[in-house]
């Protein structure tokens, strides 16, 4: 996908709620492909699919991926920490667990990405705002697993506990994707994606069987979404909105993905959320708007 030189506001707005509208349709697709194939499989395949797509969106531009082995091994990280484990990890959980309660708990990675930030670099400051964001963010979280909690350490509460796993993963790959600084920011997806491909199908083969299955048709139309539409051509709408956006402007698509991640689980799904898991989606919501908003505002400051 190719960036305009002067490309208009209304369409890059556009852009990014079809953006957050793919990304929000994912956990859906994800649901529907695990009841028939297994969570590694259906991972396997996504990163094999998506990536041999952008795979050939690069080679249409005419931009070859590096041959240094420091920088595949840098993808090879990437992959585990944004493909390979936490899709694997939320594919497994949904077995178990609502799409609309996965998008909930997989959208405070904006908070997460603070925390480890404060932990690990302290570059970011902690302003007031950035902490009510984490407090909420937080509060939200144990609003929509508080339920099961009391009840004891049941299926349901291991499955949402590896979906926040997962996001701290995601948190992990956004700060260790500073070390891809240089590239085409489509190069560094394929890679990872190709990279997580490698890792997966081997581990699919082997645990899975996949030549036993017998996928439904409804599993393999999903998939088939799941890496087509969610996967490969939103991480090209994304690369896209980050020169046109820009990084911070494109992030608010992580509070436009959650209501309509839970809207698409009950619309298509007919899923249902609890009171408790209502109230902790707007504490989610309010701390990664809180998590997001400021930056925008220095970043326009910046620039003015």
């Amino acid at each position: 996908m190719m960036t305009p030189q002067n490309p208009k506001p209304a369409r890059e707005l556009v852009l990014l709620l079809v953006l957050a509208t793919l990304w929000g349709s994912s956990y859906t697709f994800i649901k529907i492909g695990v009841e028939t194939i297994p969570p590694v499989t259906l991972i396997a395949a996504r990163t094999l699919i998506a990536g041999g797509i952008l795979l050939a969106v690069l080679r249409h531009r005419r931009v070859r991926l590096p041959r240094d082995p420091a920088i595949w091994r840098r993808f090879f990280v990437q992959a585990c920490l944004n493909s390979v484990i936490p899709f694997t990890l939320i594919a497994w959980a949904e077995q178990s667990v609502d799409a609309g309660l996965a998008v909930i708990l997989n959208s405070a990675t904006p908070i997460f990405t603070f925390l480890l930030t404060v932990v690990m670099t302290r570059h970011e400051p902690a302003t007031l705002r950035k902490l009510f964001g984490v407090v909420a963010g937080l509060a939200g979280i144990c609003l929509v697993i508080g339920v099961e909690a009391l009840g004891g350490l049941g299926e349901s509460l291991i499955a949402q506990l590896a979906i926040i796993l997962a996001t701290i993963c995601y948190a992990g790959a956004a700060i260790f994707s500073k070390n891809f600084k240089g590239l085409d920011p489509a190069v560094p997806a394929a890679g990872s994606l190709i990279s997580g491909a490698v890792i997966l199908m081997p581990v699919s083969l082997l645990v899975e069987h996949p030549w036993t299955l017998d996928p439904s048709a409804e599993s393999m139309l999903a998939l088939l979404a799941l890496s087509a539409f969610s996967t490969a051509l939103a991480f090209a709408i994304y690369f896209r909105l980050v020169q046109t956006l820009g990084s911070v402007g494109t992030t608010s698509q992580a509070y436009l993905r959650v209501p309509i991640g839970v809207a698409i689980g009950i619309v298509f799904l007919g899923e249902r959320l609890s009171p408790t898991a209502w109230i902790g989606l707007i504490c989610v919501i309010l701390g990664v708007i809180a998590m997001t908003i400021p930056a925008r505002r220095t970043t326009q400051a910046r620039s003015a």
